[in-house]
């Protein structure tokens, strides 16, 4: 998928409709945008349903740091 998007002269970008659909994304959605090298990656931003028990089973304890990973 490749279609792009011109910045207006009010700095809106619309996001074409291909896109749009892919994702699932919907008017009033809010997104993140993360600086990376020369670009940006856009995120959205999930909401508090979404993140529900996603921590479940979570062992608070004995957290892990970065000498825990792979």
């Amino acid at each position: 998928m490749s279609d792009t998007a011109t910045l207006s002269a009010k700095f809106q970008i619309s996001i074409p409709k291909k896109v749009r659909e892919a994702r699932k994304w919907k008017a009033g959605q809010k997104f993140v945008f993360l600086p990376k090298g020369t670009g940006v990656i856009l995120v959205p931003v999930p909401d508090a349903k979404t993140l529900a028990g996603i921590a479940r089973g979570a062992r608070i304890e004995d957290p892990r740091d970065r000498n825990d990973r792979f």
